[in-house]
């Protein structure tokens, strides 16, 4: 063999080789990981802190949704009824939460489960709603895993999931009600939910991967072990300071032992205690030997690799994950912020906004099409949260220079702020014309130098 990891020797000794596809691999853990995932994001805190770091940074506010299109005079009435929508609880099936709190739920059950699913819910006119249909997030518990198999025709199910021959998702197998609810102690049932109704949010690892796995699958024992390894500090510092002092007799034998628990002495008096201020008397030949509690010696080292190793298993920064920037100067955090926020990019784009944002997009073109009573040629575009700037000075000024100089579009650095542009033009209009309505030059207003000074165009009217 030309590879020597491929080599049976010593060194690869042991190694665990599987020629299983990427379903195969997922069907048997899942649903372990994402109990073990669940468990430990209630009670661990860094892997608490992981999901919330890696949802805000996918969802941040919201990935804003705007109507795009050609026809006049149609997209501000377009956009209002989004808008009425999407921005109101009205379309959530709970009623609480706007389009963007059910983003971030979405978000945190991706990270924390591996996958989650958005069922949308048709409404009628009578419901009195902005856009005819609501949406509800149900946790990865609702596929109904016992439908699996071959299906004639060709088709199959697999975790729930029903294919057609081709591999084309056909359906979803979806529990009326989490398994795993303690309200109606009813038996589970499940229903075929068409395709159409559902969106189905992973992360995809593998070509022909058809469901997720929990994110915290390859840092799993890393945080069990940091946890039992915090525990025994703990445990060995509390049990250190219970032995406060000891008295002796001079022949060597042990007379007490003082801070311990509650006993009697050989006098059948009891066991002195050490109070602050205490003077004691010792007794003929009796010595007193203080106790030295142990020094933690390298915790700090070790936590420090043990979260830099968890940081980079989650794909977070360091400092994201841990709250601690003392690790390196502005340079090392920038250089690890800027990673961070490449993942970040990848995830809203090649995972939230295909997955959950183009079907919801789609839902919103129909129900746009019902309320107005025809379909008007649209597109719907989505804006993610604005990055935020280390430098805001130096940045702003390198985007203004990259415009400038038709390295980027105007367009395109309003949109990494999180803004949609054509909004931003019609708000900027609107301050200019409102300042112009009342005589006012403001030094805010781009019309004018930073000089103060009015340009020809404007003094001529242009």
């Amino acid at each position: 063999m030309s590879y020597d990891a491929a080599r049976a020797s010593r060194a690869s000794q042991g190694w665990r080789t599987v020629g299983t596809d990427a379903n195969a691999e997922i069907q048997f853990s899942a649903y372990r990981l994402r109990e073990i995932s669940r468990d430990m994001v209630r009670n661990n805190p860094f892997a608490a802190r992981g999901v919330q770091v890696i949802s805000e940074g996918i969802v941040g506010a919201g990935i804003i949704p705007t109507i795009e299109t050609k026809v006049a005079g149609m997209k501000a009435q377009m956009q209002a009824l989004v808008n009425e929508h999407c921005d109101t609880t009205k379309i959530d099936v709970d009623g609480r939460n706007n389009l963007y709190g059910l983003q971030s739920l979405a978000a945190r059950s991706v990270v924390e489960a591996g996958q989650v699913l958005v069922r949308m819910f048709p409404r009628k006119a009578a419901d009195r709603l902005p856009l005819p249909f609501q949406l509800q997030v149900l946790e990865a518990d609702f596929l109904d895993t016992s439908k699996d198999g071959a299906l004639s025709g060709g088709g199959f199910i697999l975790n729930g999931i029903e294919f057609t021959a081709q591999g084309r998702r056909v359906a979803y197998h979806l529990y009326r009600e989490h398994p795993g609810n303690i309200v109606t102690f009813r038996l589970p049932e499940s229903i075929r939910v068409p395709a159409e109704y559902v969106a189905h949010i992973y992360r995809m690892d593998r070509p022909g991967q058809m469901t997720g796995v929990s994110w915290f699958a390859p840092v799993i024992l890393s945080m069990r072990d940091f946890a039992d390894y915090e525990d025994a500090q703990l445990i060995r510092q509390k049990i250190a300071a219970c032995f406060t002092a000891f008295i002796t007799k001079a022949d060597g034998g042990m007379n007490s032992m003082l801070g311990a628990t509650s006993g009697k002495s050989e006098t059948d008096l009891p066991i002195e205690g050490v109070e602050p201020g205490l003077i004691m008397r010792l007794g003929q030949g009796e010595d007193v030997t203080f106790g030295v509690p142990p020094q933690v010696e390298g915790y700090r080292d070790f936590s420090t690799v043990t979260l830099h190793k968890i940081a980079i298993g989650l794909g977070v920064d360091y400092a994201s994950l841990t709250g601690d920037a003392s690790q390196g100067n502005f340079s090392s955090g920038r250089m690890g912020f800027l990673r961070f926020s490449r993942s970040i990019e990848n995830w809203q784009w090649n995972m939230m906004v295909p997955s959950f944002c183009d079907p919801v997009g789609g839902w919103l073109l129909d129900g746009l099409a019902v309320q107005m009573g025809r379909r008007i040629p649209a597109r719907v575009t989505h804006t993610p949260p604005r990055r935020e700037m280390l430098d805001p000075t130096k940045e702003t000024k390198a985007s203004i220079e990259a415009i400038r100089g038709g390295l980027s579009s105007r367009s395109s650095e309003v949109r990494k702020l999180g803004f949609d542009p054509i909004d931003l033009d019609a708000e900027i209009k609107a301050d200019n014309d409102r300042a112009d309505s009342h005589g006012l030059t403001l030094s805010s207003d781009s019309r004018y130098p930073v000089s103060g000074v009015v340009t020809q165009e404007i003094n001529n009217g242009q």
